[in-house]
């Protein structure tokens, strides 16, 4: 099983792509090589292959590396299921996956986060999961979408950490940041997706 993200960038010819690329391109690569597991195409379209785990969790990440970028946002699909045939590029490979990651972005309307999987129940439940967790994440400001994205690439790390990683002052102001962009919440979702899609196969 492989779980494949079609992503755009919602209002990218707003904004010079020579600001955002660098980020889009620095979230994608951590998770394999181009164009074999991740490319972007048509200026502001990509798709990338993951582990179905870590799914959602990159989503996330992506999310909040373009969302650094006032008027930006993106729209993702996840779609799980088998890759049948892996060809040099991503875009030219085949699969359920892909084949479920595509119809699911074509049935995005103003949702900016969706997943479709083999697996109806679990599709049930994660709809009505992921239309909460956009309604913290659509609204991340640039600033907590920097600090989202550093604290999800730095798990590990305590505020007082993720502050000098960030040159801010103060951890008061990082937690409530992390607070503001409901942070711990969406901890727990990702831990709880994670959890269920493990039993999925």
């Amino acid at each position: 099983m492989k779980a494949v993200i079609t992503g755009d960038i919602i209002n990218s010819r707003k904004v010079a792509s020579a600001l955002w690329m660098e980020d889009l391109k620095d979230a994608l690569k951590d998770y394999g090589e181009e164009p074999k597991d991740w490319e972007i195409y048509r200026g502001d379209s990509f798709q990338l292959l993951v582990n179905p785990a870590d799914a959602l969790e990159v989503a996330l990440l992506v999310k909040a590396a373009i969302k650094q970028h006032k008027t930006l946002d993106v729209r993702m699909a996840i779609g799980v299921g088998t890759v049948d045939y892996t060809a040099d590029k991503v875009t030219e490979s085949n699969g359920t996956a892909f084949v479920n990651s595509g119809e699911c972005f074509d049935g995005l309307k103003k949702q900016t986060l969706a997943l479709q999987t083999p697996w109806p129940a679990f599709d049930d439940t994660f709809r009505i999961i992921l239309q909460l967790v956009v309604l913290f994440a659509d609204n991340w400001t640039n600033t907590s979408a920097e600090i989202i994205k550093k604290a999800l690439e730095n798990p590990g790390i305590n505020q007082k950490e993720l502050a000098l990683a960030l040159n801010r002052k103060s951890q008061s102001s990082i937690s409530a940041s992390l607070n503001r962009a409901g942070y711990e919440e969406l901890k727990n979702v990702m831990e709880y997706y994670k959890q269920e899609i493990k039993k999925q196969w």
